[in-house]
């Protein structure tokens, strides 16, 4: 590009001008000369990335505005210092004075100053490049509105400074039916500014708590009738626009239901307002809340009838076609049953039950499909047939259960009846058993009632007045009696017997041996071994899991139980930790009870219906044999020399006869 002559002269007088500036001003006095828009590209000519400045101007909306007519604070060589002068906001001011009244700072009314993080019209428009709403190629495009917004409304920092605590209001954006539909081209579809901007302007942007924002609660139904203008009426029409018209506040409006940002098309799984979810998570939040149903005088319980019903039943099994709340309330305009108009009043009931149910009678159309506690959901009939039922189920499986007991306690009584017995453990070591597992069982029941407080077990033991305070003082008793009987078994493993019981506790080599040759058996292949020791593989890892279990559950127990004293020296982490470790080592122990201990004693088909020893401390001989054949001699001798001990001590007789073992 050629550059003129007078160009280069004014280009040579600046440079001059700022050589000898230095050395010509003083501290209390400075020269500016003022210049015109044509001296602006003797230094700015290529600035521009991707083409010139002028070049720029030409294809925006500003094409033959002076650079002065903008920047009006650089009208003098050097420039004058600005203070606080935005382009974009100053210099458009001038032009568009209505356009900047309505900006109104972009939603937040600043006191005192200027707020630098609000973006200015350059922000959302661009600087020279200008272009209408309506190209394509514009910021301000509405294809292009999520991207120019999102580059504050999903910069944490701002959002997160700002307390705007919206989540990805965008993103979530781009993924909803409007955003799809703005992404696909259809300049209709709803989009930043069409929400949220008041009185039909782009430029005046309220915060919620405005009165007159688009936004505000009140406002809502209005905003989104600029495009679902049908949808509004029958709204305004019905009890949840009434309401909200006489400035009820718990009155639900479009969002409540359909959500903000990210609203997604009824026929989507995932919309709150779908057939499967718009009973339980849109109209349940209201109609199941005690609070609200209590304020306006409306009957419990109406989400349970619904769910329980036949509709609802099917509903949750996933079938979209069934009745939900909306197929008989209507949509938007919702009315009282009161209402003449109303789609659930009597009158009005065979036409609405009609749509799914041709030719229904109005009998039928008329039997309640809710009712307060379940009450006339169903004929006298039915009810009578349901007692009938009722009364026949506790008769007879009543009779079942006793009948399986009567039947259990045969052959428990046959299993304890078999001779000879072998002795397993003393009373001593009956008693710590029996003291353990009572006080687990307890320790279980009480401490998973805490978690799962709303669970049936729960419910049945600790779900009356005062139960919760109870189920503590259960859980630490039951805690006091796990821990006496552990330090109880830790005095007897002192004694001479309980250092062999240890002894013979210990893992050896050919434990693990036994392991693998019990898996080959019983996959098919190979003799079954002979267990020659007084405790298997299975007794020994059931023992030491055990060990390990608790001092693991004493531990944390402990630190639980007495958190606030220990919070004062041990950081919050901490006893996060032990609580974590107390709930699953919990699940770990029980579980372990349930699957390997209880089919080792119990469901084993050589020990069914159980192992007698946790209960007398002997065990039938052929049971022994069959669990530890290489050890049955030894067993033996020990049960007699118990039985000649036992009779020396009652009689005080040491040289009698030995007796008959067990």
């Amino acid at each position: 590009m050629r550059i003129s002559a007078t160009r280069v002269a004014s280009l040579w007088v600046t440079v001059a001008l700022l050589a000898v500036l230095p050395l010509s001003a003083s501290a209390a006095e400075q020269e500016y000369d003022p210049i015109t828009s044509s001296d602006c590209a003797t230094c700015h000519e290529g600035a521009a990335t991707g083409g010139s400045l002028v070049a720029t101007l030409r294809h925006s909306v500003h094409e033959g505005l002076e650079c002065l007519d903008c920047h009006k604070d650089k009208a003098t060589t050097p420039h004058r210092p600005s203070g606080g002068f935005r382009a974009g906001s100053g210099g458009c001011r001038s032009c568009h004075e209505e356009e900047a009244r309505q900006y109104q700072a972009h939603g937040r009314v600043i006191v005192g100053g200027t707020n630098t993080d609000i973006p200015d019209c350059a922000d959302c428009h661009g600087s020279h490049g200008i272009l209408p709403s309506t190209d394509k190629r514009s910021p301000v495009n509405p294809t292009h509105l999520p991207e120019t917004c999102g580059k504050c409304h999903e910069n944490l920092n701002i959002t997160k400074k700002y307390e705007i605590l919206i989540d990805h209001p965008v993103k979530i954006y781009e993924a909803s039916v409007h955003g799809q539909a703005t992404k696909g081209g259809i300049y209709v579809a709803a989009t930043c500014t069409d929400c949220h901007s008041s009185d039909n302007t782009a430029h005046r942007i309220l915060a919620p708590g405005f009165r007159d924002s688009a936004i505000n609660h009140f406002n809502i139904p209005k905003t989104c009738g600029k495009c679902h203008k049908g949808i509004e009426q029958d709204y305004l029409e019905g009890i949840h626009g009434q309401m909200a018209e006489n400035g009820e506040t718990d009155a639900p409006v479009c969002t409540d239901c359909h959500g903000e940002h990210g609203i997604l098309p009824p026929d989507d799984p995932r919309s709150p307002v779908s057939p499967a979810r718009v009973a339980e998570m849109t109209c349940g939040r209201c109609h199941d809340s005690e609070v609200l149903n209590e304020k306006y005088g409306l009957p419990a319980d109406r989400l349970i009838s619904f769910v329980d019903s036949y509709h609802g039943l099917k509903s949750k099994a996933g079938d979209t076609r069934v009745a939900n709340c909306a197929s008989c309330h209507g949509a938007h305009r919702i009315l009282p049953s009161s209402d003449p108009t109303s789609t659930i009043n009597p009158k009005n009931l065979r036409k609405t039950c009609g749509q799914c149910h041709p030719g229904i009678s109005a009998a039928i159309a008329s039997t309640p499909i809710h009712g307060v506690g379940g009450e006339g959901l169903h004929t006298k009939a039915s009810e009578i047939v349901a007692r009938v039922y009722q009364i026949a189920i506790v008769i007879i499986i009543g009779l079942m259960v006793i009948h399986w007991l009567i039947d259990l306690g045969r052959h428990i009584k046959n299993v304890l009846d078999r001779r000879p017995q072998i002795r397993r453990m003393r009373p001593g070591e009956v008693w710590q058993h029996m003291f353990l597992a009572v006080s687990f069982v307890v320790l279980v029941l009480s401490g998973f009632a805490l978690r799962y407080d709303q669970s049936i077990i729960a419910k049945l033991f600790f779900g009356w007045k005062g139960g919760f305070a109870f189920r503590g003082l259960v859980h630490r008793v039951a805690a006091g009696v796990f821990s006496a009987t552990v330090i109880w078994h830790v005095a007897f493993l002192l004694t001479d017997r309980g250092r062999q019981f240890l002894k013979d506790m210990l893992p050896q080599r050919i434990d693990f041996v036994f392991f693998w040759q019990q898996i080959v058996h019983n996959l098919g292949r190979g003799e079954r071994p002979q267990c020659a020791q007084r405790f298997s593989y299975v007794e020994k890892a059931e023992y030491w899991a055990l060990v390990w279990g608790t001092v693991v559950m004493i531990c944390t127990g402990v630190m639980l139980w007495f958190d606030n004293w220990l919070s004062a020296f041990l950081p919050k982490g901490v006893l996060d930790v032990a609580l974590t470790i107390h709930f699953w080592e919990a699940w770990l122990a029980t579980l372990a009870i349930l699957v390997w201990h209880l089919y080792s004693v119990v469901f084993s088909p050589e020990v069914y219906p159980m192992n007698p020893s946790w209960l007398t401390g002997t065990m039938p001989e052929e049971m022994y044999r069959a669990e530890h054949p290489g050890h049955l001699e030894e067993a033996r001798a020990e049960s007699e020399d118990y039985i000649q001990r036992e009779s020396d001590r009652i009689h005080g007789d040491h040289d009698g006869p030995e007796g008959d073992r067990d």
